[in-house]
């Protein structure tokens, strides 16, 4: 992997489109996005990435580095694709040279199963991040499909918003707002209502489906979380794992960063994640909950010496004032689940630990007495990118097939009653196209 993409994949920016995307709005269906500011209609031969790729209407860098280059998908789905976004301020997204946050794009199947499918960005990526990862795969299962970029981009995200916390309070809200929005599209477009509507996204994007399940379940039948990122005013969260693995780590204290997390059976990905994300995310999730700790630097100084002023490194939330546990609390989630959700976690995810997360989300909501609507499935070996699967195949698995199990098994659960397999932790299969397949065990 060439050091190059790795930094892009790392820091999730996305490049613009080449060009404005083409309107072709006078050959297909009359169809009104509802709130919209802008949109664009085109009919295609193929809205599957295979497709888009030649036509103009995804964009590679917004989704490269998700997923390990042996991951199959399908392609050859004609249908409508609606590019547009809704009213705001931030500017962030720089697709089809709009400038303009709150980016949407909608995929209408000509072949309908009746289901709608709607995702949230990862990290702080574009609006077409999930396209390889779950549009594909979702458009050609029949789901009209929709997308946000959450209402802010970029490595400068927190700059959106007023007070600390508010530019990720507005990721649930664009959520829910293109999910209105979609469904009435897909009911202009086939003349019925929308019989399933399922939230599907990964680290943020998977913070997005916990919050939507937990307070939209107006919008959502179920939904399916890959990694989400757990916010919770009290911790565990960010920052409060990522600093002390950041002191650890910088010490060669090996034990440290074990003991602030992180699996040491991860501790090969340590190196890369140290470089290019731990300091990075620290950083700007600092940023937008705490933003007076470092004074006037911009998102701090990347690998600043312990002692240095305004230091991340040397960053204690415990200490920090009652406000910035307040904006966390905004937007945390509390595992009052209201709808089914299949989360899967790989267990050397060396970004979001799965014990500071994942496992103590799913006790939440054991605590909360709603574990009857969670299935979760620890992945043995999965770690937060696919794409580091060709460096180490012989110590990691892609967790993408292991989603799109997981994402059969909740249709099965929300459209027939059929129970899921039980939660456990998957082993890593000796044999097997681990870059295809993954099996979450038999149904009892």
């Amino acid at each position: 992997m060439r050091p190059g993409s790795v930094m892009l994949a790392a820091l999730a920016l996305a490049l613009p489109l080449a060009a404005a995307i083409p309107s072709e709005a006078a050959a297909c269906p009359n169809v009104i996005v509802p709130g919209a500011q802008k949109q664009v209609i085109a009919c295609l031969d193929d809205l599957t990435t295979k497709g888009t790729l030649a036509s103009g209407h995804t964009d590679q860098s917004d989704w490269s580095g998700l997923n390990s280059p042996g991951a199959v998908n399908p392609s050859g789905v004609p249908g409508v694709q609606i590019d547009g976004y809704f009213p705001d301020t931030s500017t962030g997204n720089t697709n089809h040279g709009w400038n303009h946050d709150a980016q949407f794009v909608i995929r209408l199947p000509e072949r309908w199963n009746g289901g709608l499918v709607v995702a949230g960005s990862p990290g702080n990526r574009e609006t077409y991040a999930n396209d390889f990862t779950i549009s594909d795969w979702a458009l050609a299962k029949g789901y009209a499909y929709a997308a946000t970029d959450k209402g802010n981009t970029g490595v400068q995200f927190y700059r959106d918003g007023v007070r600390p916390g508010d530019a990720v309070a507005e990721w649930n809200r664009r959520v829910s707002e293109l999910a209105v929005a979609a469904k009435a599209v897909v009911r202009q477009r086939y003349g019925r209502p929308a019989r399933t509507t399922i939230a599907a996204g990964q680290s943020n994007g998977g913070y997005l489906v916990r919050w939507q399940i937990e307070n939209r379940p107006d919008l959502f039948d179920g939904g399916v979380d890959w990694e989400g990122t757990l916010f919770t005013a009290d911790g565990p969260n960010l920052l409060t794992f990522l600093p002390p693995a950041l002191r650890a780590y910088a010490k060669g204290d090996t034990a440290g960063v074990a003991a602030a997390g992180f699996a040491p059976e991860s501790d090969f990905l340590w190196p890369f994640h140290y470089q290019y994300y731990w300091d990075f995310t620290q950083r700007v999730f600092r940023e937008e909950f705490d933003p007076t700790y470092d004074g006037d630097a911009e998102a701090g100084t990347p690998f600043c010496a312990s002692g240095t002023p305004g230091c991340d490194t040397d960053y204690d939330y415990a200490s920090r004032p009652a406000a910035v546990k307040q904006a966390v609390a905004r937007v945390s989630v509390t595992g009052k689940i209201k709808r089914p959700l299949i989360v899967v976690h790989g267990t050397l995810d060396a970004l979001l630990p799965i014990r500071e997360d994942s496992d103590v989300y799913a006790k939440m909501i054991a605590d909360r007495h709603r574990d009857r609507l969670l299935r979760y499935y620890r992945i043995e070996d999965g770690t937060h990118v696919d794409s580091l699967y060709p460096a180490f195949p012989d110590r990691l698995r892609p967790l993408l097939p292991c989603f799109r199990s997981a994402f059969t098994a909740l249709e099965a659960w929300i459209g027939t009653g059929t129970p899921p397999p039980p939660s456990a932790t998957l082993p890593r299969p000796a044999t097997g196209d681990l870059e295809n397949t993954c099996t979450l065990g038999a149904t009892p």
